[in-house]
């Protein structure tokens, strides 16, 4: 059992989700902590940023955060410590930096089911995988 664990939730496919969050649960020690993150993609280059409204990140973080605490609402059980994190950035670097930063004990995530360029994991399963301190569960959909 895990005193502490932090589940990635990718809100654009938030069904693919739940699975992971089963097996955390059931991972997860009754007197624990829950961290879940979601994490919001940057623009990938600075130049990209300048096509979108001043405050385009600032709400979309707060529109993201929303969807977030709408879906811990709805999936995660009563009586969990529960702590939803919304991060933004590169999605390994963002979930391996919250990893290191809260502590926890151990990393579950979920993994399509893979094509054939993607061999075994996806790409961010598989950074997370090789540079993670913590154990990592890694649950297919």
């Amino acid at each position: 059992m895990a005193n502490s664990i932090l589940l990635t939730v990718d809100l654009s496919e938030e069904a693919a989700s739940l699975s992971p969050l089963k097996e955390a649960l059931r991972l997860l020690d009754e007197k624990g902590t829950l961290h879940i993150i979601a994490v919001l993609p940057d623009f990938g280059m600075a130049q990209v940023s300048g096509f979108f409204k001043q405050d385009f990140e600032k709400d979309a973080l707060k529109a993201f955060g929303n969807k977030l605490s709408s879906w811990v609402n709805a999936n995660v059980p009563d009586g969990i410590d529960v702590r939803p994190h919304v991060t933004h950035g590169t999605v390994y670097d963002e979930i391996l930096r919250a990893a290191d930063k809260l502590g926890v004990d151990t990393i579950v995530m979920g993994a399509l089911r893979p094509e054939f360029s993607d061999y075994l994991l996806g790409p961010n399963a598989a950074r997370v995988v090789r540079h993670a301190k913590q154990s990592v569960y890694v649950v297919r959909n």
